[in-house]
């Protein structure tokens, strides 16, 4: 895709002839709207899933194209004219006869990324993706979009791009005057209709990262078992899993304000619970982050447990790291792997 369609503004619909199957039903399913869902009954799921992508991008119809297609309706469509195919009519037209969970999860797969602005969806676009698509496209149309995502975020799209198109990127960041809007405006509806919409049917998590997560809600037992067994058939594999895992003896590597907002959203039982089952260096690195009292409090509550179960301690740890991931996705804490790039040095 060049860069001149990237810019190009999307012109309202004037000749039946450029509509796409899918697109002339969207027409007509909208010219009869919501009191017409009839038809939709009709449709099998992936009729209805193609027929809402054309309909949520389908953007300015006019009223000569709506004449054509529905020529039994002339005299009823006449006086409306033109229709707008948009997200919000799509939903509402979905949740008149498919169940609310289903309509959510087909709107969801449409909509793509969260966010309010394009921008912000962009923010939640895996790096690598982004990169992937970005870089057919212009450098000066890069370097507008990369402008207008967080700086931390573009940093990492213009690490996976290639060295040369990335450094010539960022030549023309420098060189960047103000962009006018209708500029602005005719990117974010390229980006809307060819990205966005095509994002859900591609791979957004390396598989290894998926499976990291797996194998980090197993308990350690099991953890082992699937580990061991997958280091005989692709050691590889097994070894990149394990530096893309964070497991709870990873919260060493937190420094001493996070382990302190970390303490802050635990609860102490489980706090104790799971300090049961740690390494004598990761007690005493949370205790040091305590108050001499807390601590004191901490460690008695843990002697008067007595035995606690494996199981119950693996939970109780599990549970603390999630807590931590979810500060980590605020922004609140940094959690460093196992890899190790990402380590802090002091």
């Amino acid at each position: 895709m060049s860069a001149a369609r990237m810019v190009s503004k999307k012109p309202a619909v004037d000749d039946v002839r450029k509509l796409t199957g899918p697109e002339k039903a969207a027409v007509v399913l909208l010219s009869l709207g919501e009191d017409h869902t009839k038809l939709w009954q009709g449709l099998d799921e992936d009729e209805i899933k193609e027929i809402s992508q054309a309909m949520a991008s389908l953007g300015t119809v006019s009223s000569q194209v709506v004449e054509e297609l529905l020529v039994e309706f002339v005299s009823g469509m006449s006086g409306s004219g033109a229709v707008m195919g948009s997200y919000e009519q799509t939903q509402r037209l979905l949740a008149a006869f498919m169940p609310a969970d289903r309509v959510d999860a087909l709107m969801e797969e449409i909509r793509g990324p969260a966010g309010r602005t394009m921008w912000d969806k962009l923010g939640n676009v895996n790096e690598a993706v982004l990169a992937n698509y970005l870089k057919n496209e212009y450098p000066q149309t890069v370097a507008v979009v990369l402008s207008k995502i967080k700086p931390d975020h573009a940093a990492r799209v213009l690490t996976a791009l290639p060295e040369d198109f990335a450094l010539e990127c960022v030549q023309r960041m420098l060189r960047m005057e103000p962009v006018q809007r209708d500029i602005l405006d005719k990117i974010e509806q390229t980006l809307r209709t060819e990205f966005m919409s095509n994002l859900a049917r591609t791979s957004k998590r390396d598989s290894h990262e998926l499976m990291a997560d797996i194998f980090n809600s197993f308990d350690r037992q099991t953890e082992a078992r699937f580990i061991g067994a997958l280091e005989e058939r692709n050691r590889e594999a097994a070894e990149r899993i394990r530096a893309l895992m964070f497991v709870f003896e990873d919260l060493a590597k937190l420094d001493p304000g996070g382990i302190q907002t970390l303490l802050r959203a635990v609860e102490k039982d489980q706090l104790a619970l799971a300090l049961k089952g740690a390494s004598e260096a990761l007690r005493e690195l949370f205790f040091s982050n305590m108050s001499e009292r807390a601590a004191k409090i901490m460690r008695e509550d843990m002697e008067s447990m007595g035995p606690v179960r494996l199981k119950d301690v693996d939970q109780a740890q599990m549970a603390m790291v999630q807590v931590a991931k979810d500060l980590a996705a605020k922004g609140e804490i940094m959690l460093v792997g196992q890899g190790g790039d990402d380590e802090l040095i002091y």
